[in-house]
């Protein structure tokens, strides 16, 4: 794959309002307006792929708190992870005429059809944090800088590797092969680590060393399974790591990799402190703050997503008002059919020591929830 680097965007801006917790039902939820903020007010159809991962129950709840807010109708869907199952759910808001639907798609190839119709109707369609490829029907997209999601992985395992003895064990994983996102994480963090494979600072034991970026799904864990994830983790200690071999380093794209991947190595016998691998991973879920301030994770790669969701409810009400939607990349991303206008946000790495002044004191979360 030829990717050129995305610049980074600086800073996040001012950060919002704590996301509120979502509803119980993974099907539903069709809420009545607040009152208007000045908005033109409407209904807005949102699409998550799941209730299985705490961050896309932050998204939404968020999202929708926001568009309430503002004056605006909201019908919140989640999917379970089924591509049917979001597709049937976009059909149904399209149905019910949304002025614009906010999409975070489970197969960003599947979708072109039912956008479609959404065309027909004159509906505007704002992907969100996943490209929807394949289609001409998707106008927008808000995002965080993916491929700077990788390179921060990257670039922070190389630096660990400066007080190792080489060669140095390690084992890649990659993100579900149906998210174009994972493509990006896969691709920043390999184009800092794959240098060193080829310099033999860094092995592959299991030999699952993509030997370019365009092969990142032969690793890749479908649906971001953490379940998978231990297993796939499991297999190849118990393959690749007999004889007192130790992993040393274990690239995960993200945190619900991450859980599966520290299961396994507790499993192996590994304990946290020296000689525990380093252990990377995306999303700040609370599961894995924990793991990282009891050692059983190296650090995660922190996307406020609250700042993604006041822009996305920005760029819905721009769009209602007819004014000029921000963006702020209009080159990177082709879904196939399309540059589509995106806004890009930063991320940000978070460790053990740095929690307090980036996760606590910005309110994400409490210290409370943590244990501080």
């Amino acid at each position: 794959m030829t990717r050129k680097i995305t610049p980074v965007i600086a800073g996040l801006g001012a950060i919002a309002l704590i996301a509120s917790t979502a509803a119980c039902s993974s099907t539903r939820e069709t809420a009545t307006p607040a009152a208007s903020s000045g908005a033109a007010g409407g209904l807005i159809g949102i699409a998550m792929p799941t209730k299985s991962l705490e961050r896309w129950n932050k998204d939404g709840a968020h999202l929708e708190e926001l568009l309430k807010k503002s004056g605006y109708e909201t019908t919140l869907q989640y999917a379970d992870n089924k591509v049917d199952q979001q597709i049937t759910q976009i059909q149904n808001m399209i149905n019910q005429s949304p002025k614009v639907l906010v999409i975070a798609s489970i197969d960003g190839t599947a979708l072109a059809p039912v956008l479609a119709t959404a065309k027909t109707k004159g509906i505007k369609v704002i992907a969100y944090d996943r490209l929807i490829n394949g289609s001409e029907n998707v106008d927008y997209y808000a995002t965080f800088d993916n491929y700077k999601v990788g390179q921060l992985q990257g670039e922070f395992i190389k630096a660990k590797l400066a007080n190792m003895t080489k060669p140095v064990n390690l084992e890649p994983f990659a993100g579900s092969p149906d998210d174009n996102n994972a493509k990006f994480f896969f691709s920043g963090a390999w184009d800092v680590i794959n240098p060193l494979v080829k310099s033999g600072d860094i092995v592959v034991p299991s030999g699952k060393a993509p030997a370019t970026n365009d092969e990142w799904t032969k690793i890749g864990i479908q649906g971001w399974g953490s379940d998978t994830a231990q297993s796939e983790m499991q297999n190849r200690l118990n393959s690749f790591y007999t004889g007192g071999k130790k992993v040393n380093v274990v690239l995960s794209p993200n945190d619900s990799l991450a859980l599966g991947i520290a299961q396994a190595l507790e499993g192996a016998g590994y304990k946290p402190g020296d000689g525990y691998p380093v252990l990377t991973g995306q999303d700040a879920d609370k599961a894995n703050v924990l793991n990282i301030i009891a050692g059983k994770q190296s650090m995660t790669v922190w996307k406020d997503t609250r700042a993604l969701g006041d822009q996305v409810a920005k760029m819905v009400d721009q769009i209602v008002k007819n004014s000029k939607v921000d963006v702020n990349d209009e080159k990177t991303y082709n879904n196939g059919k399309k540059v589509v206008p995106t806004y890009l946000l930063a991320p940000i790495v978070v460790t053990k020591d740095e929690i307090k002044a980036k996760l606590i004191d910005s309110g994400f979360y409490k210290a409370a929830d943590l244990g501080m």
